[in-house]
């Protein structure tokens, strides 16, 4: 579980830009100069045709999070960035957990398991079956944390977090129709 504080919360930065070689690494400079951790980082074609959508999570400080998002936005490739909690998204991560065929059918069934946290079953085969769950944080990781106990992972994965804002466009839309209209 991500550590928060009476200071600290954590943020969902986006940002938009073309697809340019190089920004990701820039990106997350900006970040490692002022001492922050990535909790999360995904990033994927946007909505809008040739424009692409970093999501990156961070615990900081409100007055933190708005330097590095003003900082995001001077770089040149940069369309736009910006910050979010938790309460004006939508978001999911997905996960995947490994397991050992043997220990599984030693066990009996998992189906029950499966379908309280409401995972399914991507592979099944001799050696391991590989389940799949989508869901938010704590739901990924209480699953990680019963089949660690019960049966044993024997690979994990989980992916950064996607998310996208309550509001009925994508936030950049406004901003680029913003810019039509004063041209």
């Amino acid at each position: 579980m991500i550590e928060l504080t009476k200071d600290k919360k954590l943020y969902t930065v986006t940002v938009f830009s073309e697809n340019t070689p190089g920004l990701l690494n820039q990106i997350t400079i900006i970040f490692t100069r002022r001492q922050l951790n990535i909790e999360t980082l995904s990033v994927s074609p946007s909505a809008l045709k040739g424009i692409h959508k970093f999501t990156i999570t961070v615990v900081t400080t409100h007055d933190m999070i708005e330097k590095v998002v003003k900082q995001i936005d001077k770089r040149i490739d940069v369309l736009k960035a910006y910050y979010n909690v938790d309460e004006e998204l939508i978001f999911q991560e997905i996960a995947l957990y490994k397991l050992s065929t043997e220990k599984v059918l030693e066990m009996g069934s998992i189906e029950s398991l499966i379908r309280r946290y409401d995972a399914r079953v991507l592979e099944m085969n001799s050696t391991c079956i590989v389940i799949e769950k989508t869901g938010l944080y704590e739901e990924t990781q209480n699953l990680f944390d019963e089949l660690s106990q019960t049966i044993g992972v024997l690979q994990f994965i989980r992916s950064g977090r996607v998310a996208i804002t309550k509001g009925k466009v994508e936030r950049l839309s406004d901003m680029l129709a913003s810019l039509e209209n004063a041209q």
